[in-house]
């Protein structure tokens, strides 16, 4: 396996480094990002088409990760909710070391082979469901170790990692590989790595939640109504698709819930 995530940094002694060097030299790394994202897009395409025939049959999706990794996996399935409208347990992550993993690092958690699919089994996963592991290495032994029991209960599995040819990748039924590189300080995979990870959740779940019907044009017209901004964006995109001023359009989304079932219940009036 090629581990280019843990090879040295390209940048020596940074403690010699003024702030501008420092994040210039950062940047510079970052900027590689996008090539790799190139290069991986198919294999995201792929891995999403899978998980949007399962959601689209009452299917789940779970995300799996350990650190860093775990964490970005959380953060996209928590946004789900808000975003797109969908119950809580449509996009499930799970973390190497439970919840409390999430602020505070759990010593050795990502180690246990076993815990991954425990943790899966509290949810009944089946094979109605998609499982995706996240990984930087490719190799942590918590995802390795689900997904290949997942793989033996005939549960669909994908990953994103960003190393080539990883243990992981090559057990998966959609793997996605994005190849980004020594990280600015020698095997810090919340840098680079971890960037990349977050765009390539921020594409599966987006373009599966958009097929899911959960978008309308370029709308978010499911999005739960939880703060002011939210309620005044609603408004607007309630008037844009209705000939009702503002303080109309505001009333009928508070009375509705939502964008969708206030424009619904404008075009049922007319």
């Amino acid at each position: 396996m090629d581990m280019q995530t843990e090879e040295s940094s390209q940048h020596r002694h940074l403690e010699d480094l003024n702030f501008l060097e420092l994040v210039s030299g950062i940047h510079s790394e970052d900027n590689k990002i996008s090539q790799a994202m190139n290069k991986a897009l198919p294999a995201i395409a792929k891995l999403a088409e899978g998980i949007f025939e399962r959601m689209l049959l009452g299917g789940r999706l779970f995300y799996a990760g350990a650190g860093t990794s775990g964490r970005l996996g959380v953060v996209d399935a928590s946004e789900c909710p808000p975003t797109f409208g969908v119950p809580f347990d449509r996009v499930i992550g799970l973390m190497a070391g439970g919840d409390s993993a999430i602020r505070k690092a759990v010593e050795f958690a990502e180690d246990d082979t076993e815990q991954g699919w425990l943790d899966l089994k509290e949810w009944n996963v089946g094979p109605q469901d998609a499982v995706v592991g996240i990984s930087a290495s490719g190799r942590t032994p918590y995802v390795l170790g689900m997904l290949k029991t997942c793989k033996e209960a005939g549960i669909f599995t994908g990953c994103v990692v960003c190393n080539a040819n990883s243990a992981i990748a090559s057990t998966v039924d959609a793997p996605v590989e994005v190849v980004t590189g020594p990280e600015f300080i020698t095997g810090s995979t919340r840098m680079k790595a971890g960037t990349a990870t977050k765009l390539a959740l921020n594409m599966l779940s987006t373009s599966i939640m958009v097929k899911l019907g959960h978008v309308q044009d370029n709308k978010m017209v499911d999005m739960q109504l939880t703060n002011y901004k939210l309620i005044e964006r609603g408004t607007r995109m309630v008037q844009e698709a209705t000939a009702l001023s503002s303080e109309e359009a505001r009333s009928l989304l508070l009375a509705k819930g939502s964008v969708r079932k206030a424009i619904e219940a404008y075009k049922n009036l007319g």
